[in-house]
């Protein structure tokens, strides 16, 4: 029977790890143990901050549109809680932006949110 080696699967399978270590500083990028590690914990980081992302979002939504209730009279949590009464469905991203960009649609908003309240 042929003998068949690995080493061609081998190669592949450093040269795929250290591309993806490529740019981080020392040996890391260039010696394939170090860099299996780095690759490793570096997915990790990545995998853990796309949830931290989402929610460090979501806190800055809510700043701003915490700014922008306090400026119009009101605060956020009855701002938030007379949306609901009043059935208006709109994500916290959108009130953010419309605080932002367009002050006049918050402050429509915000005559809702006090009117059934």
């Amino acid at each position: 029977m042929v003998r068949i080696k690995n080493s061609v699967t081998a190669h592949k399978r450093k040269k795929r790890v250290l591309k993806m270590a490529k740019g981080q500083f020392g040996h890391r990028s260039k010696r394939y143990r170090q860099a299996k590690r780095s690759v490793m914990k570096g997915l990790m980081y990545a995998f853990r901050d796309r949830k931290v992302r989402r929610r460090e979002f979501r806190h800055l939504w809510i700043v701003r549109i915490n700014a922008a209730c306090r400026e119009a009279g009101i605060s956020y949590s009855r701002f938030i809680k007379g949306l609901k009464a009043a059935r208006v469905e709109v994500n916290r991203k959108i009130i953010a932006e419309l605080a932002v960009h367009a002050p006049d649609a918050f402050k429509r908003l915000v005559e809702t949110a006090k009117a059934s309240a």
